[in-house]
């Protein structure tokens, strides 16, 4: 029996109808050099052979009867393969587009919580003998950095060993005893531990109350908390849509270099100037910064592959400003406000102050606001960039030529940029609602756009999205839907 972490409980209870809280993990395959014929029953019985190295997925969710407790991780779970793992075509247009827009109609149905919280796709139909995998997890299971770590059991990497992992079960069933038995011990700790996390909160609140006393108003950033309206916040939609693109990481490294700027700075500004020229394009104007939601994590540990050790950024995206230049100098004062923000309260107090939610009082809001026709009160969007491997994985022997990775919508904020870099890639990946756009690669067009204007700022030459180790770039002409914007 496993419990869930602050973190981990909201993630379940801020779920509803229209806000799913699943993250995709996405790996195209070359199959060429696949340890025998590539078939979907060949992948099935890799995947079988790995599963007693991915803990994670052999855990069910359990309530505490009553309801006297959060619910809990019912741990070594037999998994019904034919439900989990399934098998799916790759629609037309093929190549990045039909991949995308399969991996939209996949984020956009909910996982069953009778049922261990995952479902892997293996998606034929590609081009050049590639295939992809598709995984789909729930957030409260696992964060970013513990499903990068999981993806990375499930592959074999250049100097690992080759021995087969195993385990045995844990458990198949849990007494109601023993469940309430449970619940009364951790509701102690709990109980124990409340006046420290109470100093914690007071502490970390006076802090910031002080530094924003004394820190020098930036009047071209947003004020905190105050997050503008745009055509993105609004009540969600219940689909979703997806799309990705990938820069060449070694011009990305070359940029950051050349505007002395880290690699999260750059990703922020490539978010500003992409999303600068879509409202412009479609809300008529970028008047005012927006808010950026960054996820960081407060455990990278490589051997954590379950649950939620967040904390959250919040950074000013400059969009109103025209000079892409002033926008990362901009951008790198906000992203240090937000980090000395972060250090002041403390990485990991929001997490420890959610262990006191009540998980009915959670629920209720969240299903609250996901009704509402109004705009996320905190921020416009999620941005988040995790540094992924810099070698490339195998599964059987095939070599894994791309990753890519994306996390949930928030009410009221309709799009999560989510940037992983693998070995040579900078992969972006940009979920949104089904009505925000006709085609949701006019927002990576205008990522990539921006990413080639911030190239020509800093006087480097013109950057390519032709690499052949990703799949072809796809390019779009700009249309929104026709959904009017709720201002």
């Amino acid at each position: 029996m496993k419990r869930l972490s602050g973190w981990d409980s909201l993630l379940l209870c801020s779920e509803t109808p229209n806000v799913h809280q699943h993250t995709l993990k996405i790996a195209v395959i070359d199959t060429s050099g696949f340890e025998g014929e590539p078939t979907f029953e060949a992948f099935l019985e890799t995947f079988r052979k790995r599963l007693p190295a991915l803990d994670p997925l052999r855990y069910e969710l359990i309530d505490v009867p009553l309801h006297l407790h959060r619910p809990v991780w019912l741990e070594g779970v037999d998994i019904d393969f034919g439900y989990h793992v399934r098998k799916v075509s790759v629609p037309d247009p093929r190549g990045r587009a039909g991949l995308d827009a399969l991996i939209g109609q996949i984020a956009g149905t909910p996982l069953d919580r009778r049922r261990p919280l995952w479902e892997l796709y293996y998606a034929e139909g590609l081009a050049e003998h590639r295939v992809a995998v598709i995984g789909k997890v729930h957030h409260a299971l696992a964060d970013g950095v513990a499903s990068a770590n999981l993806m990375a059991r499930a592959m074999e990497w250049p100097g690992a060993g080759t021995d087969e992992p195993s385990s045995e079960n844990l458990s198949d069933s849990l007494s109601t005893t023993a469940l309430l038995a449970f619940a009364g011990r951790d509701h102690l700790r709990q109980v124990a531990a409340l006046p420290a996390v109470v100093k914690d909160v007071a502490v970390g609140a006076y802090r910031l109350q002080r530094r924003a006393r004394t820190r020098r108003r930036q009047p071209e950033l947003a004020e905190r908390f105050k997050p503008p309206p745009t055509f993105l916040n609004r009540k969600l939609s219940a689909g979703r849509a997806f799309a990705t693109a990938a820069l060449p990481l070694d011009e990305v490294k070359e940029t950051s270099g050349r505007l002395e700027a880290t690699i999260n700075d750059l990703v922020l500004a490539v978010a500003a100037g992409g999303l600068r020229t879509l409202f412009i394009e479609f809300d008529g104007g970028a008047d005012h910064a927006l808010i950026a939601s960054v996820p960081a994590s407060t455990d990278t540990s490589p051997d954590r592959i379950s649950g939620n050790e967040l904390s959250t950024m919040l950074v000013s995206l400059p969009v109103q400003i025209a000079d892409p230049l002033e926008r990362v100098r901009l951008i790198r004062t906000a992203a240090q406000m937000a980090k000395e923000d972060n250090e002041l309260l403390g990485p990991a107090t929001v997490g420890k102050g959610l262990r006191y939610v009540p998980p009915a009082a959670a629920r209720a809001t969240f299903r609250w606001t996901s009704r509402r026709e109004a705009p996320n009160q905190l921020f416009n969007l999620i941005v988040s960039n995790v540094p992924g491997p810099r070698e490339r994985g195998r599964i059987a022997g095939a070599v894994v030529t791309e990753i890519y990775s994306v996390g949930p919508l928030a009410a009221g904020s309709a799009m999560n940029v989510t940037v992983w870099s693998y070995v040579d890639q900078l992969n972006i990946s940009v979920l949104c609602d089904d009505l925000a756009f006709d085609d949701v690669h006019t927002v990576t067009d205008a990522f990539v756009a921006a990413f080639a204007e911030l190239r020509r700022a800093a006087g480097l030459r013109d950057t390519t999205t032709d690499m052949t180790s990703a799949l072809p770039h796809v390019s779009v002409h700009r249309t929104r839907s026709g959904a009017s914007p709720d201002r």
